[in-house]
């Protein structure tokens, strides 16, 4: 799943305010809902956790290393067009896991006049309560290859309070011809070379629900290459056995767990990023946790349809 996740996590980067604002909200009580903010006062120091527009990226982004593991050429079949995936995204503030987002993965045939393609496309909104501080939609989209889920062009387009950027890549051979526009400044067009083996992050996030866990030992690593902001990053995986998770409507799902480790500084700890693919044919994620610098959180599946 989805690079779809980057920007709630500044609500961290400045806890002091984040904690008054929550205190305030839950006056103590674990088990109370948050109150929708009437004061100009409380509505400012909201401001002030948002105003980052990297925040929804830096979620997407840690969800999707996540998500993006153990990738090997092979040919697809786990994904399936029609399928869609709903997840609420929560952060750990003031002692209560707080929802403060969506992230949703949809997949659909699209035909062209040369071939037939996967369409994946993966969103991450915030909640409408919370739109009134800082309004994210977010959107990544990756059209493959249905049998091996190779990409031919990968599209992302944000909008994150008053930052807007839209960014494409086409896929050809070993190189990827990519265009970017960021709002109030000219279109940059770039070519650049990539390994044999590095896909955008969207179609690795599907490819991952096609490797054979079965075969896998605990405290065995692998590791790839995933192209995200013209850049190529390493990502290593360590499979860590079976747990038993609730995944949302499918009920309590025994999953693989899988320790994630990449050369970025926006992971943080060890063994403390997790993801949960479910153990049978479809591989759903259906629970991700991530430990960054600034505090943690995770994505739970809420529904899945179309497997």
């Amino acid at each position: 799943m989805l690079r779809i996740c980057n920007g709630i996590s500044r609500l961290l980067e400045n806890k002091a305010l984040a904690l008054t604002f929550l205190n305030r909200e839950y006056s103590g009580k674990r088990d109370q809902a948050p109150r929708k903010i009437e004061t100009p006062t409380n509505k400012k120091i909201l401001h002030l956790h948002f105003k980052n527009h990297n925040s929804m990226r830096k979620l997407f982004f840690i969800a999707s290393i996540l998500l993006t593991t153990l990738v090997s050429a092979q040919t697809n079949k786990a994904v399936k067009s029609g399928e869609k995936f709903t997840y609420a995204a929560s952060y750990y503030m003031s002692g209560l896991m707080t929802q403060l987002a969506q992230v949703t993965m949809e997949t659909e045939t699209v035909k062209t006049s040369k071939s037939t393609l996967l369409h994946l496309n993966c969103e991450a909104k915030t909640f409408s309560k919370w739109d009134t501080f800082f309004k994210i939609r977010d959107s990544y989209e990756a059209y493959v290859n249905p049998t091996t889920l190779k990409p031919s062009l990968y599209k992302r387009d944000i909008l994150e309070g008053t930052y807007t950027k839209k960014e494409k890549y086409i896929f050809k051979g070993n190189t990827i011809q990519s265009t970017v526009k960021r709002k109030n400044m000219p279109e940059a067009t770039n070519s650049f070379k990539t390994s044999g083996s590095a896909n955008d992050i969207v179609s690795t996030i599907y490819l991952l629900r096609n490797v054979d866990f079965s075969k896998m030992k605990p405290g065995q690593i692998k590791s790839f290459t995933v192209v995200f902001d013209e850049k190529e990053m390493g990502v290593s995986a360590k499979y860590m056995g079976k747990e038993t998770v609730n995944a949302g409507n499918l009920g309590k799902k025994v999953c693989y767990k899988i320790s994630i480790g990449a050369k970025t500084n926006k992971l943080k700890g060890t063994d403390k990023n997790i993801i949960y693919l479910t153990a049978d044919a479809a591989k759903v994620p259906a629970l991700i946790q991530f430990s960054i610098p600034v505090g943690t959180g995770q994505l739970t599946l809420t529904n899945a349809t179309g497997l």
